[in-house]
């Protein structure tokens, strides 16, 4: 029953779920445009990401104060997790989308050059995924919105 009142763990899912869900109608509000699988994601406004490891850090401080080894590994593997976020992850998502457009190029160039109209249909390519990582300020309220649950959060457990 330890489990069910892990302050930390339930405030990193929950703050996973939040990120998550209020990517919606922030992706509404910016682009006019209702896209309810971004719930089910990577990427985008807010970074859950970094949601997740701040309210975890968050709630580690909490509970067992900033001075602790364990607040120090959390805090440790929140920044590298959130670097990554807007390095390595988001170059694999630019190089995605580069990728995409060649090959969709690359595709359009073979049907022209053909010269006879009865060929058989290529199989369709299944395309990269472009949104992985995050821009830095979307890294920055990902982080900032872990914080903030945790201590919202914290008065319930």
């Amino acid at each position: 029953m330890d489990l069910f009142s892990n302050f930390p763990l339930w405030t990193a899912l929950f703050a996973i779920v939040f990120a998550q869900g209020i990517k919606i109608p922030i992706h509404f509000i910016a682009m006019k445009e209702f896209k309810p699988g971004l719930a089910f994601s990577t990427g985008g406004m807010p970074s859950s990401h970094s949601a997740a490891v701040t309210a975890v850090t968050t709630g580690i401080a909490i509970e067992h104060g900033l001075s602790s080894g364990l607040f120090a590994v959390s805090c440790v593997f929140s920044i590298i997790i959130m670097f990554d976020a807007t390095g390595i992850r988001r170059q694999a998502g630019e190089q995605a989308i580069l990728l995409n457009t060649l090959v969709k190029d690359f595709q359009y160039f073979v049907e022209e050059a053909k010269v006879w109209s009865k060929k058989g249909e290529y199989e369709k390519k299944a395309e990269l995924k472009e949104l992985l990582g995050h821009q830095p300020i979307e890294v920055f309220f990902g982080g900032l919105t872990g914080i903030l649950l945790a201590f919202v959060i914290y008065p319930l457990f």
